[in-house]
C-alpha cells in the first residue's frame, strides 16, 4: 500500500495514493468511497444547497434569455426542450394582477443585472399557503411580496415578489442545464422557509421537534412550530439548533428523528456537512472572527455572518451535531467517525467548514456524500446574498470538481431550500395535509389538503407537514447526467435522501413518517448506459463573475 504526503498550510496528512482501497479491517469506518458498493456508478454525491429561490424566478423564461447590450448572452442550443415556465397568458395577463394586490398588482417582470440585488420576500409557512389561495396562486404581492425602497415601478412595490431573472444573470445555471440536466417540476416538501427545508433535504421530516430554549418550553407555540395533534411538535419556521455556540440565546430546538447521516454511519459510508463560516478560528481579512465573522457581499454592498445557524442541517440532530464546532483530527479524518490511529470518535462528528472541502478533496480524500453551504454572502438569499454572488460559489464548486480524478464518478445537485416567496405560477395540489387551525390557510381556514394529515414519528397523523410547498429549480451535474434535459417527474427536498438511499443504502428509508418512502426518484436525469472514456470528459468550465463558457478551467 503506497501512500504520499501532503503539505496542507501547517498540516501535514498522510494521503492514500494507491488504488487500492483502505481496509475496514483494523480500521473500522475507512472504506475508500470507490470501493463501496453503489447501485449507479456514483462514488460521490456534493449537494450545493443554495438559499430560497423559486423556479420561476431563476427559470420562468429558459431557454429565451432577452440578452440586451452589456450583460452575458445567452443563445440556446437547437433542440433545447421547453419548460414549466413563464409564457403567453402569464406574462400579460397574471392572476396577480387581481386587485386585492393593491399597488403590488403585476405581471412578471424581468430583473437584469442591476437589479441582483433585492428584497427578502415574506416566506413563511402560512403567507406561502395565502398566496397560493386555493390554487390560484393570485395574491402574492399581498402575502410575501416586498419592495425596496426607492426602487422603480413594481421593483418599489410589493409587487417586487413577481420578478425573474433569466439566462443574462443567472449564466452559470442556465449554461450548466445546457450541458447537463434540470428538473422543472421539484418542490419543498413543505411550505415554509429555510430550517424545515434544511432538514428536508437531510432527513424528510420536521416533526419530532423539541424546543431546548426557551425553558420550560411555553404553553402556547411560538411562531416557528406547532402542535402536532399528537402530544409533540412539528416545525414549521426558521429556529436555530440548541446548544451551537453560534445560536440564539433565547429560541433554539432538536429534532429526535434520524437524518440520513444516521444511516451512512451505520454502513461506514463518510460524508459530510460543510458550512460556510463553521470554523470559528478562522479570521477573515476584516479582522473579524469566531461566530462573528462576516463577509461583505460586492453585489449587495453590505456585510453578513459567513455561518448562520438555522441553515446547518446536521446540527439539530445530537447524533451528528457539533455545537462546539470543534475541528477534525486531521484533514485525512474529513467524512470519518472515527479518528484512523486512535479508533476514538473524531471531534467534527461530521460537521465542517466549506474550507475542509476543497482541503480535504484536494488531498485525495473524497467522501461519498457532501452537503455545502456557501457562506452566507453567497448563497443566495435575498437581502444579503444575490444570484451574481450565488453563482461565484457554484462554479468554484465545479470548476474545482471537474478537474479531480474522481469526477468520472461524481454527481453535483443544486438545489434549494425554499422560495423565499418569490412567485411561481406552478401549484401542485397538497399530497400531505395539515389542518392547524392557525398556521393552515390554504385551501380555507385551518385547511391545506384534503385527507389524513401525513403519519410523524410516532406513526400516526401530524399537522404542521403540508406539502408539496413551492417549486424550485433542480440541476444535476454530472459525466453521467443526460445532456440538455428537463424531467418533468415529481420530486421534492426528500428525493435527495432517497437517491443517497437507493444508491448507497441498498434502499433502507429513514422510517418515522420520513418522505423518502414516497419522494420521487432524480434517476430520470442520469444516462447510466453511457460508456467509454468520453464520458468522463463531460464538462463545463464555466467564469465565475460571468457565467459564460470558458476553454479550460480557470485560475484559481
Amino acid at each position: 500500500m503506497q501512500w504520499r504526503h501532503v503539505a496542507l498550510g501547517s498540516l501535514t496528512v498522510a494521503a492514500f495514493a494507491s488504488t487500492v482501497a483502505w481496509s475496514a479491517g483494523d480500521d473500522h469506518d475507512w472504506n475508500h468511497p470507490d470501493e463501496v458498493h453503489t447501485a449507479t456508478p456514483i462514488k460521490h454525491l456534493v449537494v450545493i444547497y443554495g438559499e430560497n429561490v423559486s423556479f420561476d424566478h431563476y427559470f420562468g423564461t429558459y431557454p429565451h434569455a432577452t440578452n440586451p447590450s452589456g450583460e452575458p448572452a445567452f443563445n440556446a442550443q437547437a433542440g433545447t426542450p421547453e419548460v414549466n415556465g413563464l409564457s403567453g397568458a402569464l406574462l400579460t395577463s397574471n392572476p396577480n394582477l387581481n386587485p386585492a394586490n393593491g399597488a403590488g398588482a403585476s405581471n412578471p417582470f424581468r430583473l437584469d443585472r442591476t437589479q441582483a440585488a433585492t428584497a427578502d420576500q415574506n416566506h413563511a409557512y402560512t403567507p406561502e399557503q395565502e398566496a397560493y389561495d386555493d390554487g390560484k396562486a393570485d395574491l402574492f404581492p399581498k402575502y410575501t411580496g416586498k419592495g425596496t425602497s426607492g426602487g422603480a415601478g413594481a421593483f418599489g412595490t410589493t409587487g417586487q415578489v413577481m420578478g425573474y431573472y433569466d439566462g443574462n444573470t443567472v449564466t452559470a445555471l442556465w449554461n450548466y442545464a445546457q450541458r447537463f440536466a434540470m428538473s422543472d417540476n421539484a418542490y419543498t416538501a413543505t411550505y415554509g422557509p429555510s430550517t424545515p427545508g434544511a432538514l428536508e433535504v437531510v432527513s424528510g421530516q420536521t416533526n419530532g421537534m423539541t424546543v431546548v430554549l426557551p425553558s420550560p418550553a411555553p404553553a402556547t407555540p411560538a411562531s416557528y412550530y406547532v402542535k402536532d395533534g399528537q402530544g409533540g411538535y412539528t416545525m414549521i419556521n426558521d429556529v436555530d439548533p440548541g446548544n451551537d455556540l453560534c445560536s440564539s440565546k433565547t429560541n433554539t430546538s432538536m429534532m429526535t428523528g434520524k437524518n440520513i447521516g444516521d444511516l451512512l454511519n451505520a454502513r461506514n459510508i463518510t460524508w459530510g456537512g460543510f458550512m460556510g463560516g463553521f470554523n470559528l478560528a478562522t479570521k477573515n481579512s476584516n479582522g473579524t472572527t469566531g461566530c462573528l465573522r462576516s463577509t461583505v457581499s460586492p453585489v449587495v454592498g453590505a456585510a453578513t455572518a459567513d455561518y448562520i445557524p438555522h441553515h446547518n442541517w446536521f446540527q439539530y440532530y445530537a447524533s451528528t451535531s457539533n455545537p462546539n464546532h470543534l475541528r477534525p483530527s486531521s484533514i485525512e479524518a474529513i467524512g470519518h467517525t472515527m479518528e484512523r490511529h486512535s479508533h476514538t470518535p473524531d471531534p467534527a462528528n461530521h460537521e465542517y467548514d466549506v474550507d475542509d472541502f476543497y482541503d480535504a478533496v484536494s488531498a485525495g480524500n473524497f467522501p461519498a456524500v457532501s452537503f455545502l453551504k456557501a457562506p452566507a454572502y453567497q448563497d443566495g438569499h435575498a437581502g444579503y446574498s444575490d444570484p451574481l454572488d450565488e453563482q461565484a460559489f457554484v462554479t468554484k464548486v465545479v470548476n474545482f470538481l471537474q478537474e479531480q480524478k474522481d469526477w468520472k464518478d461524481t454527481a453535483v445537485v443544486v438545489a434549494w431550500d425554499d422560495s423565499d416567496g418569490w412567485y411561481d405560477h406552478a401549484y401542485a395540489q397538497p399530497t400531505s395535509a395539515s389542518f392547524d387551525p392557525v398556521a393552515d390557510q390554504l385551501n380555507g381556514p385551518g385547511t391545506c389538503g384534503t385527507g389524513s394529515a401525513p403519519n410523524g414519528l410516532s406513526g400516526k397523523p401530524v399537522n404542521g407537514r403540508c406539502g408539496p410547498g413551492t417549486r424550485i429549480p433542480f440541476v444535476v451535474i454530472s459525466p453521467w447526467a443526460k445532456e440538455n434535459y428537463v424531467d418533468h417527474t415529481q420530486i421534492d427536498q426528500a428525493s435527495v435522501v432517497r437517491f443517497i438511499e437507493d444508491n448507497w443504502l441498498d434502499g433502507k428509508r429513514l422510517g418515522g413518517g420520513s418522505f423518502d418512502a414516497t419522494a420521487g426518484s432524480i434517476m430520470g436525469m442520469f444516462d447510466f448506459n453511457r460508456r467509454g472514456e468520453g464520458r468522463y470528459e463531460h464538462k463545463l468550465f464555466l467564469d465565475p463573475q460571468t457565467g459564460l463558457v470558458l476553454d479550460k478551467a480557470p485560475k484559481s
